[in-house]
């Protein structure tokens, strides 16, 4: 049997944006569909394109850039664990892990963390935690625990998290799914008051709704999460992978109402966009059910990570990155008060993060990514009419000015 052989590239290889573009639908998955944009280089809240056109970072990799592209104290500390280790599994202890998870648990005022790689897996990595408490110390009978949610939420794409999806686009031909949870919609506290009962493991939701159009509940209702669970005796899980790390202007989104959960999820901001870090953080009577061979990650907590995680934590203790996400915020805040009515029919901001609904009569959110794409800023869109912005936490107030310009103008050429 003859072993087959791999062809080399004959033709030259791609190298504008347009060939690059055409190169990657053969090959790639079609999971994405991003803009018509290929960055080559980065650095603070700007990218070039493999054309040298300069574009302000509007999206900071949905949160996962909240220090910007390349800050030099999280590139330093990955070169210098680069040059000693990176990797060792958790077959073995390293040098690193105690520090990060020493100084993880201090920021966010909680007891133990369980580190793991993508949000995803910090989520997956919650539920069955939440499960497991469940039985062992709540007493709920053998695979009957159930988890609320809330309707619009985005925790993740493996099939048990779209499996409590409302998104048809994330659920649909990805069935069957896992049971045992009960979606009540956001913001609704009777109606999650209503779905806990004596199974209840844990309420599961984000403090604020990213995927939805960054959807920010009424005042009030994370104290009420926290009050309807604790008087239950279930979890609260707080999922801030998008919403932490300073993007609102505080270390959480929770400590707006001076909120703690039982358990944290964090991720994106805490690899700073070098490499992916997620961890769940809880207190020591929920962590503590774990027990070794129970779960695990090749990779994750990492030494790599782990001095990523750190440099992170060190430039949140700081607090500096708090006060200018809440500060630019009002800047933002401002400047998209001053656009409603002119091509925006509503928007919801807290820190250096916004929703922007674009009037539908003058174009969809894509159509206004593009446009703004071409004036040299780049964000996404969401739910068609939606659009999201959430600079890099290190932009600044000329930057966020230029922005806001740049949208103003798009909206005029679109009416």
């Amino acid at each position: 049997m003859t072993t087959p052989t791999r062809t080399r590239r004959t033709t030259p290889a791609p190298h504008s944006s347009a060939e690059l573009i055409r190169a990657e639908a053969p090959v790639l998955a079609h999971n994405y569909h991003p803009l018509p944009v290929v960055i080559a280089r980065a650095e603070g809240a700007w990218v070039e394109d493999v054309e040298g056109r300069r574009y302000l970072d509007l999206l900071a990799g949905y949160s996962a850039l909240n220090f910007g592209h390349r800050h030099p104290a999280l590139t330093a500390a990955a070169h210098h664990q680069l040059d000693r280790l990176t990797l060792t599994s958790r077959a073995f202890h390293h040098d690193r892990l105690a520090g990060f998870a020493e100084g993880l648990a201090q920021l966010t005022g909680l007891d133990m963390v369980l580190p793991m790689n993508t949000g995803a897996e910090a989520v997956e990595s919650a539920i069955k935690v939440a499960r497991k408490w469940a039985y062992e110390v709540k007493g709920v009978a053998r695979d009957q625990a159930t988890i609320v949610v809330a309707a619009e939420n985005f925790h993740g794409r493996t099939t048990t998290i779209v499996g409590f999806s409302s998104d048809d686009t994330a659920r649909a031909g990805f069935g069957p799914f896992t049971p045992g949870f009960r979606v009540v919609p956001f913001n609704d506290l009777a109606a999650l008051e209503a779905a806990i009962d004596e199974t209840t493991a844990a309420v599961l939701i984000e403090p604020i709704q990213g995927e939805a159009g960054v959807v920010i509940p009424d005042d009030g209702y994370l104290t009420g999460v926290r009050n309807l669970t604790r008087r239950a005796g279930c979890l609260f899980i707080a999922d801030e992978i998008q919403s932490g790390l300073g993007r609102t202007g505080r270390t959480l989104a929770v400590d707006h109402e001076s909120v703690v959960p039982d358990v944290l999820l964090l991720g994106k901001a805490l690899g700073g966009g070098i490499v992916p870090v997620s961890a769940v953080l809880a207190r020591r009577e929920v962590l503590g059910v774990l027990r070794p061979g129970e779960h695990g990650s090749t990779f994750g907590g990492n030494p790599l990570a782990a001095a990523v995680g750190s440099a992170v934590v060190d430039l949140l203790a700081t607090g500096e990155f708090q006060r200018r996400a809440a500060e630019l915020g009002e800047v933002l805040r401002t400047g998209l008060a001053a656009l409603a009515g002119r091509g925006i029919t509503g928007f919801r901001a807290r820190g250096l993060w916004a929703g922007v609904d674009i009037d539908p009569a003058i174009a969809t959110g894509r159509e206004i990514s593009e446009r703004l794409m071409d004036e040299g800023v780049l964000v996404k869109d969401t739910h068609g009419a939606t659009i999201r912005l959430a600079p890099p936490l290190t932009i600044t107030r000329e930057e966020l000015d230029s922005a806001l310009a740049s949208l103003e103008k798009v909206l005029g050429q679109s009416s």
